[in-house]
């Protein structure tokens, strides 16, 4: 496991606009100073390779950071480059090391994106949350085309993050609150769609996928929590908008309905109280990708939490 600081934020500069004129790249902290919330990477693709699938990962944190220098800024709040934990070859290392990071961010009340790598970033996110928030009801939505509730076989892996939890859930006697939303009928066995109904697993498979159908069932599972975890995998979304993952989807979910989710679990956490910590991005798989266009949809994934989580209220 190592930890690197060096990407270098630079892009076009329209001087001409002056400071209505910046971009992503001209206003990114890469400074310790507190900021409202920090870009945080785990490049690993040891879980995607553990789970069979294509690897490459390991390259998505930078390059989701190189689709966001240029991109528009239209925030109010101050952002920070984190750096990236890198898992070499210790899996279990690196994700409490990410861990580590991610409760220090949430110590500080800076709220925490997580660019991946692969979904094994899952365990890890939800380590540093509880080890910042340990008696707080977590709850965690995943954006996801699988339930990622796979058992270790022999090892974890990126099919592995959720049922990690739900065991930790029990050895700590709290309650396990998970959705997934975006499930493949034929990327899930029946053998994971039963340990999604032992678990109580909340779960909209993708053709089912809009707000009509989904408040209600997101309604309740708000209700029982004290901190949201968000995460989005790359491979919910078609294979015509998202190609460079492990596994690409035949249908996948409409963007819309995701930007639409993002703004409306903003606004509930004034009606039910809870703390939406920390988002990740999961699953960017640089090697596979094509025109940088799910670089490009990860980036505006990000821009979008960011405008849910700070400009709309």
């Amino acid at each position: 496991m190592s930890y690197q600081n060096d990407f270098l934020w630079q892009g076009r500069v329209d001087a001409e606009d002056g400071p209505n004129g910046k971009r992503w790249h001209q206003v990114i902290n890469a400074s310790k100073e507190y900021c409202d919330a920090a870009l945080l990477g785990f490049a690993c693709d040891i879980g995607v390779a553990n789970n069979k699938g294509r690897i490459g990962a390991a390259a998505g944190p930078d390059t989701i950071r190189q689709a966001l220098t240029n991109m528009a800024w239209h925030h109010r709040a101050h952002i920070k480059d984190a750096g990236t934990v890198v898992a070499d070859y210790d899996l279990v290392a690196a994700q409490q090391a990410f861990a580590e990071r991610v409760s220090k961010h949430l110590s500080c009340n800076e709220f925490v994106i997580g660019i991946g790598g692969g979904h094994e970033i899952g365990w890890a996110s939800y380590l540093g949350v509880h080890q910042a928030r340990p008696d707080k009801r977590i709850g965690i939505i995943n954006i996801d085309a699988h339930f990622d509730l796979r058992q270790p076989s022999p090892n974890t892996s990126s099919g592995t993050p959720f049922w990690q939890v739900a065991q930790h859930c029990q050895q700590q006697n709290q309650g396990f609150h998970y959705a997934c939303l975006g499930i493949a009928p034929t990327a899930n066995t029946v053998a994971l769609y039963n340990r999604a109904a032992e678990l109580d697993v909340v779960h909209v498979r993708d053709l089912d996928c809009n707000m009509t159908n989904v408040v209600p069932r997101l309604t309740d599972f708000l209700a029982q929590i004290d901190v949201l975890y968000l995460t989005i995998c790359l491979d919910a979304f078609p294979a015509s908008m998202a190609p460079g993952v492990s596994a690409p989807s035949v249908i996948g979910v409409e963007l819309k309905f995701v930007l639409q989710l993002l703004v409306w679990l903003a606004k509930q956490q004034h009606y039910f109280g809870y703390d939406w910590a920390i988002a990740d991005i999961a699953e960017m798989n640089p090697t596979y990708d094509i025109d940088n266009r799910t670089a490009k949809l990860a980036a505006r994934l990000i821009d979008e939490i960011m405008t849910a989580k700070f400009n709309h209220f």
